[in-house]
């Protein structure tokens, strides 16, 4: 059972553990200056990156580093466009230096989430990315929630897509995300995490798993999931 991993990275302060994180992952969101992150961070994330063989992506989110982006921001589509391009092409700008390829979008915290119910803010998330980054075939592949709204607008809008899975978060009945504010909404029991991208992947419509760099324990729950796709069960 294969399956691409994922990690949010270039958000914390420990450098150890964000290169515990990354021997892990296939693919790395990199804050790019909104919820968190700078030109250092960035820098020091992608040569990470790319010593690894790791994907390199943009992880572009509400401009709001009190809140680290997980509370709904008042901004209409021009503004999310507007702030969205503005980040991506941060991070462009010096991986183009580092001689590396942004390959993937995707949203972070409460504007992913925003995203996963409200096409109009889809939309202006993959019109950022048009117009930032799209050059042919070169245009990034945008991560979204399996089986979600934004999903289908990118897809009409005639982007690529990959369907995400989350093994450290509790979904509810409808497939949404448990918001952070309630009871166990965290998995942070490695198992637990471990058996539910598996779960997840089984169950088809999944492209890649993530799990949170702050994630309590998140080095040991990327550990035990990569072993799980690896063996399937």
């Amino acid at each position: 059972m294969i399956c691409d991993l994922n990690c949010d990275l270039g958000e914390l302060d420990d450098l150890a553990l964000e290169a515990r994180l990354m021997e892990q992952i296939a693919s790395a969101n990199i804050a790019c200056g909104g919820h968190a992150g700078d030109e250092a961070t960035m820098e020091r994330t992608i040569r990470l990156a790319i010593a690894r063989g790791v994907h390199v992506g943009a992880h572009p989110g509400y401009p709001d580093r009190a809140n680290f982006g997980r509370i709904e921001m008042a901004m209409t589509e021009a503004e999310i466009e507007d702030t969205v391009a503005r980040q991506i092409a941060r991070l462009h700008a010096v991986a183009t230096r580092l001689g590396a390829t942004i390959e993937h979008v995707k949203p972070h915290g409460a504007l992913y989430n925003r995203a996963a119910r409200d096409r109009a803010v889809a939309h202006a998330i993959g019109a950022a990315v048009k117009r930032t980054l799209a050059d042919g075939s070169a245009c990034p592949t945008l991560v979204g929630l399996a089986r979600s709204a934004m999903l289908d607008e990118w897809r009409e809008m005639g982007l690529r897509v990959a369907a995400e899975g989350f093994a450290d978060r509790r979904y509810e009945a409808d497939g949404t995300l448990r918001p952070r504010r309630l009871a166990g909404a965290l998995i942070v029991d490695p198992g637990k995490a471990a058996a539910q991208a598996v779960r997840l992947v089984r169950a088809g419509g999944i492209d890649t798993i993530c799990v949170h760099g702050d994630t309590p324990g998140a080095a040991d729950i990327l550990q035990a999931c990569r072993r799980a796709l690896q063996s399937g069960r």
